[in-house]
């Protein structure tokens, strides 16, 4: 990493540490929003297949695929921002 002149982080390492930031958003949303697209995606199968065309049946499963998912990824979850956070930190407190 380079400091800039002033003695701080330079433009190109916020540049990398915001673009981190942002990957890491999308590893956390991406796993859950997949989930539910394919529990909407299997349920709206079922529904054009046995012609029940209730809007209030697709919520409950994909609510409850991505109630799971949450629980089964929240521990994987947590650890990857909570290093992230630890790396940013100890970062800015080398500045």
């Amino acid at each position: 990493m380079t400091a800039a002149p002033g003695g701080g982080i330079s433009a190109s390492a916020l540049v990398e540490h915001a673009q981190n930031a942002l990957m890491l958003s999308l590893a956390m949303v991406l796993p859950v929003l997949l989930v539910a697209a394919v529990v909407g995606l299997v349920v709206a199968a079922f529904q054009a297949a046995s012609q029940i065309q209730d809007p209030t049946i697709a919520h409950l499963p994909r609510l409850l695929a991505v109630v799971a998912a949450l629980v089964i990824l929240g521990p994987w979850m947590g650890s990857q921002i909570g290093a992230f956070a630890e790396r940013m930190l100890l970062l800015a407190s080398a500045h």
